[in-house]
């Protein structure tokens, strides 16, 4: 029973991890700030530049993108440096490619049925 409870605990636990990556990326800006921390380690004075937002603006979406965990900060003396998360990138990546995935090889049995049932020569 206890290692059930502990089992079920897990994967609640990385179902709200899931759904709040989710929600953080379903905003087109904090994805725009994701894809230029992928590569970069940046302030976020350089974010809201290379973004084109308010330096408060900025902050927030960072805000969002690290309770997400898809966000990882780091001081340097009197700056905070941002960069992508790969390992949690990487974790939602796979879990849209098994979800999408899925989804596609269905829809491409449906749609190969549909074509058989529609040739006249078959």
């Amino acid at each position: 029973m206890i290692i059930l409870y502990s089992v079920s605990r897990i994967f609640n636990e990385y179902d709200v991890a899931m759904q709040t990556a989710l929600e953080a990326i379903s905003n087109p800006v904090r994805r725009e700030v994701l894809a230029l921390l992928m590569d970069d380690e940046l302030p976020v004075g350089e974010v809201a530049t290379r973004s084109g937002l308010r330096q408060p603006t900025a902050s927030q979406h960072l805000k969002v993108l690290r309770d997400a965990e898809l966000v990882l900060v780091r001081g340097d003396g009197n700056r905070r440096l941002y960069r992508a998360n790969l390992e949690a990138v990487e974790r939602l990546r796979s879990e849209l490619e098994a979800y999408w995935g899925g989804g596609l090889a269905r829809l491409k049995r449906a749609a190969e049925g549909a074509a058989e049932r529609d040739d006249p020569d078959g």
